[in-house]
């Protein structure tokens, strides 16, 4: 059984009857809500603020394996894989009644005045030392 220890960011997400779709289970679209949710906890952990600069999701990927329904616990973990010069990755494990229900990854750019950007080499060494607490080193990104 795979865990959660190794994802510095974990939220647990109640399942919502609207999340459903027409099969009684969590439409697919719903799962990177879910991402988005640990997401933000991860950046929350971080304390990372800038006031002339974004980040952006530009790709999203995700792994089905099993349905999640009206119900069942569910935890989703995130944590950085690797960081380039623009942009990093990040992966996620989705847990339901403990058990791997998706996995998956996003890629975020950095944007300064609506274009991408040099990471800051703040937000580098912040995300760096969360991944370090739990014995993660992310992997360079070209």
């Amino acid at each position: 059984m795979e865990n959660l220890n190794k994802f510095p960011a974990v939220v647990a997400v109640d399942v919502r009857y609207r999340d459903l779709d027409t099969f009684n289970h969590v439409n697919n679209a719903v799962y990177l809500t879910y991402f988005e949710q640990a997401r933000v906890r991860y950046f929350r952990s971080l304390g990372w603020r800038s006031n002339d600069a974004s980040v952006v999701v530009a790709r999203a990927e995700v792994n089905y394996r099993k349905p999640i329904v009206l119900g069942d616990e569910v935890r989703v973990g995130c944590r950085v894989a690797a960081i380039g010069h623009r942009s990093y990755v990040m992966e996620y494990l989705l847990l339901a009644g403990g058990e791997p229900a998706a996995d998956g990854q996003t890629v975020q750019v950095f944007l300064r005045s609506g274009k991408p950007d040099q990471l800051p080499n703040e937000l580098v060494e912040k995300i760096l030392s969360i991944e370090a607490a739990v014995g993660n080193t992310p992997t360079s990104k070209a």
